[in-house]
């Protein structure tokens, strides 16, 4: 084995029985002793598929896989003993898993261990993860079409594909070998998980956003979620081409973008609204000096002039919070030409509609709300939740003369991100703020597969920036605001 790397040595019911308290029931017979045949009416619910019978091959292939399981354990453990961890901040990848096969070679030959290639290459590359990587949740971070990797204990591990959640076939070993790997994470961004502070909030070393709640709190074992950070952004071009949103509403988009009209990005967790805040980033001159605020950074901004800011939670003793509200008061003496918030949430969306109403045209921002309306009340309870007494009718007036567009990004049942609804904002009418709905997506029925069928289309109301898009070279053709005719 390599010296370098290796610490130097020291001087148990019976079948068909009716359940228990309850009489099973007999079939009815008639007078000739024949069993009557009942005519149940048919249920208006689907039926779900019977769960197929477990096989001789599937329990096989579970006692290989708790067998190697065992193995990598052992294994892990010998290299812990025996690798000098200090040293591997320095070694090339290529030497560790060399390392790594020798290893492993010597114990299997010592258990008379006998595997193929197959499982002998496996194996290896389990255990350089162990060492080097995230163990079991590596394999899964470099498979670029999973968005979300979601643990529900050491034996759950869901992973989310095109919309949809899917139960994989990796697990830990135990509760002992997910918390290591917890710890692993946060303690390589200065944080802490155990019992005292038992959730944590961190990023990945490649930008992807982590949580995880451990036990008392989390009851069934340590739960974490992992939204994996997009390497190639999705531009304009992108979601048109996957049915995200429509030709017509992005050439609307662009001109709102360009001209400076400041923008809201509504949707449930999971529906795309950073995606969308990327795609409409795009937009923005390069000349432009623009300021982004984020809980966590995931914003991929391409424009040259970019100043990045990332709100940090308090310390073990309390202290050295800095909140996005902070960050958006110092970013107002910064001289933006545009300021975009990642996400407002609580008490900075008094400073952003400010910021909105004082020369900082074409900011941008995300909520969760479930359609633009809905979004419009989510700001008046923020603005009350941060303790400013203000009459209703000044609140709604602030927040008309702040926003004039709510983009609203859903996911639809079938998994599927789509921008639903572009309603423009125009003003107050008496106490109330009055919004015209400009695109829309028009759902027409489902697939047998349980997939959407619709289009998008205008509704016919020209919009209330025609005018503007005009002065400032975008003029708009009259047609794309003409609603589709459903096929």
């Amino acid at each position: 084995m390599f010296s370098r790397y290796k610490k130097s040595a020291n001087p148990g019911k019976p079948a068909g029985a009716a359940p228990r308290g309850k009489i099973a029931e007999l079939p009815k017979k008639n007078a000739a002793g024949a069993e009557e045949a009942t005519d149940a009416p048919t249920s208006l619910r689907r039926q779900k598929p019977a769960a197929p019978a477990r096989s001789a091959t599937a329990d096989k292939d579970q006692k290989r896989k708790e067998r190697m399981a065992e193995l990598k354990l052992d294994l892990h453990r010998e290299l812990l003993e025996n690798l000098n961890l200090a040293a591997l901040d320095t070694a090339s990848e290529q030497d560790l898993r060399a390392e790594i096969n020798e290893i492993t070679n010597e114990v299997l030959n010592q258990k008379a261990v006998v595997l193929n290639r197959d499982d002998r290459t496996q194996l290896n590359q389990e255990l350089y993860f162990e060492v080097k990587g995230l163990g079991p949740l590596e394999t899964l971070l470099q498979d670029d079409s999973v968005n979300d990797i979601l643990v529900n204990g050491p034996q759950q591990i869901f992973v989310e594909r095109d919309g949809r959640l899917q139960l994989t076939d990796i697990t830990f070993k135990d509760e002992k070998h997910l918390m290591r790997i917890i710890d692993k994470i946060v303690s390589a961004v200065g944080r802490r998980v155990d019992e005292s502070n038992p959730y944590v909030d961190a990023r990945l070393a490649d930008g992807s956003r982590f949580n995880a709640m451990v036990p008392p709190v989390a009851v069934d074992g340590s739960l974490v979620s992992i939204r994996k950070f997009k390497k190639d952004k999705l531009g304009i071009d992108d979601l048109v081409r996957f049915g995200a949103f429509s030709e017509e509403m992005a050439a609307y988009l662009q001109a709102a973008v360009a001209c400076r009209l400041n923008i809201i990005v509504s949707g449930g967790t999971g529906s795309g609204k950073t995606t969308t805040l990327n795609a409409l980033s795009s937009f923005i001159d390069d000349a432009e000096r623009i300021l982004t605020i984020e809980d966590t950074a995931e914003l991929q901004l391409q424009q040259t002039h970019v100043g990045r800011m990332e709100s940090r939670p308090p310390n073990v003793e309390g202290k050295g919070e800095v909140s996005p509200r902070d960050c958006l008061k110092n970013a107002l003496r910064m001289r933006p030409d545009r300021i975009i918030v990642g996400e407002t949430r609580g008490e900075e969306v008094i400073d952003m509609l400010q910021a909105m109403n004082t020369g900082h045209d074409g900011s941008m921002t995300t909520i969760h709300a479930n359609n633009a309306r809905d979004g419009i009340s989510r700001l008046e309870n923020m603005i009350a939740m941060a303790g400013i007494e203000m009459p209703l009718k000044a609140v709604r007036s602030q927040i008309a003369s702040a926003v004039n567009l709510i983009v609203q990004a859903n996911r639809l049942q079938d998994g599927s991100r789509r921008m639903t609804s572009i309603t423009e904002i125009t003003g107050m009418e008496g106490d109330v703020i009055s919004m015209q709905e400009v695109f829309r997506f028009q759902r027409v029925g489902l697939t047998p597969e349980n997939k959407i069928i619709g289009h998008f289309t205008a509704t016919g109301v020209r919009s209330h920036y025609s005018e503007r898009f005009r002065l400032w070279g975008y003029d708009l053709p009259p047609s794309i605001f003409e609603p589709i005719a459903a096929e």
